[in-house]
């Protein structure tokens, strides 16, 4: 078994749903050393997340912003949360982060993420300004050859 570790960082962006599938795979030219194995990526923030989901149609993407939106609503009168330190969408963006979690784990096959056909890694991003944010990427397993 072999392991390697390395941070990745995002490029800048502000609130909405991104497919970073391409960036990981990128970043990470080790996957194709791996003949099984699984690549673990965790966000190092508090007001992000990381998910897998549908890499096809950018719709949802945007429909899985607007509905966490809904689901939890921005403080712009400041009567929702005590926590706003940074602002009305502080707080907001922790319960997101919560619920849709800060890592993903993705096997690795014949040196390929084993992702199925409409599946893509997701970055959420919950902050209305932009932010830069980092992965720590994890692969575990064994080597080709």
């Amino acid at each position: 078994m072999s392991w390697f570790q390395k941070t990745i960082t995002l490029p800048s962006k502000s609130r909405g749903s991104y497919l970073i599938t391409d960036n990981i795979v990128k970043e990470l030219p080790e996957i194709k050393q791996y003949r099984v194995g699984v690549l673990h990526l965790f966000v190092q923030h508090t007001s992000c997340a990381l998910s897998m989901n549908e890499n096809w149609d950018s719709d949802v993407r945007s429909d899985m912003s607007d509905t966490l939106d809904r689901l939890v609503p921005e403080d712009k009168k400041g009567d929702l949360y005590r926590h706003s330190a940074e602002g009305s969408d502080d707080m907001p963006a922790h319960v997101k982060s919560a619920l849709i979690g800060s890592s993903v784990s993705i096997p690795i096959s014949d040196g390929k993420l084993a992702t199925g056909t409409w599946q893509g890694i997701w970055y959420l991003e919950f902050r209305t300004a932009k932010h830069s944010r980092k992965i720590v990427a994890t692969i575990n397993g064994e080597k080709t050859g």
